[in-house]
């Protein structure tokens, strides 16, 4: 199976390129025909580094008969790149956020669906065995009603938030998602959040964020998101019901301690990697059709919470999602 990652430009693509290049019957090629010439983190010179096949333009790309593609690119070009997959009936995954605009998730919504092929949001949590047991059990009812919900996640600053966004862009859908999918896509009704940009220095960049949703069920949920200068923590989730409660942690810690060499503290999560069981699902899926995780509809109601969740923090009033 051919499958393509389209731009060196997310902190991921390599973490994607390196899995996609050692996985049994996947024929990797790639392309960033965006990078500057001669940048030694883009383009054909990762590429040589990878060991992978790059090609120049994106119309080579899709001209070889992909049958996936993985859109790492910078959010403003995923539109088009979705676009042009969805034309050459290549099924997508796509890194978070889809957009920024509603309207260009809609139409890159629009293109797959047009090319009988589904868009997937890269949200690896969603793809683990454990989510899905807890997925289930919910529905079969183990907690009773469901009531509540508290989620957190805290990353490392990436270096790229004045480009990338802030700790609300690049944490809270994690944790939506996650919401998402145990609502079998619940539509949100109200949104109220409050940030702070103490770490991140910038007026515009926030680096903590507390955001509560209340869906048309009434259930809600509040979510903790920000970055953090210890190791990653999250996604976790914890689902509140009327007669129990059920924990989801995408990260547990298995070991922890101290790194002399960095001065920093050191853990190692349990479980599979989640980018590697994601990946796995998404080739399984282009061949089988039995798919799992986020579609782009599911991202697009993320980014609805997203953008009401920074007008709230504006405004400091909660606002309600039509």
């Amino acid at each position: 199976m051919k499958v393509a990652v389209l731009s060196f430009a997310h902190e991921r693509a390599e973490t994607y390129v390196r899995l996609l290049r050692d996985m049994p019957g996947v024929d990797l090629v790639t392309a960033d025909p965006d990078g500057a010439a001669g940048d030694p983190v883009r383009g054909r010179a990762m590429a040589e580094r990878l060991g992978v096949s790059y090609v120049d333009s994106w119309d080579e790309v899709f001209a070889s008969g992909v049958e996936g593609v993985v859109v790492t690119s910078e959010v403003d070009r995923r539109r088009e790149l979705v676009d042009l997959a969805g034309e050459a009936e290549a099924f997508v995954l796509c890194e978070q956020p889809l957009a920024t605009k509603e309207a260009d998730v809609k139409a890159m919504v629009d293109a797959c669906d047009i090319g009988g092929v589904r868009l997937t949001v890269a949200s690896p949590a969603c793809f683990s065995g454990a989510f899905a047991a807890v997925r289930q059990g919910i529905a079969d009812g183990v907690v009773g009603t469901l009531t509540t919900v508290h989620g957190s996640y805290h990353s490392t600053p990436s270096g790229r938030g004045e480009v990338d966004g802030g700790a609300l862009a690049s944490n809270a859908p994690f944790l939506l998602d996650l919401v998402d999918a145990v609502l079998d896509g619940e539509p949100a009704e109200q949104v109220y959040a409050q940030t702070n940009n103490v770490l991140s220095g910038h007026p515009g960049v926030e680096s903590a964020a507390l955001v509560t949703v209340r869906y048309s069920s009434g259930m809600v949920a509040a979510i903790d998101c920000g970055w953090s200068l210890s190791p990653p923590n999250g996604p976790a989730v914890t689902f509140v019901g009327d007669r129990a409660s059920v924990e989801y942690d995408a990260s547990p810690r298995l070991l922890g301690g101290y790194d002399a060499a960095t001065g920093t503290a050191r853990w190692e999560p349990g479980g599979a990697d989640p980018y590697a069981v994601m990946l796995k699902d998404f080739v399984s899926a282009v061949d089988n059709g039995q798919w799992t995780g986020p579609d782009g509809a599911a991202g697009l109601r993320t980014l609805r919470i997203i953008q009401a969740a920074y007008e709230s923090a504006q405004t400091g009033q909660p606002v309600d999602i039509g």
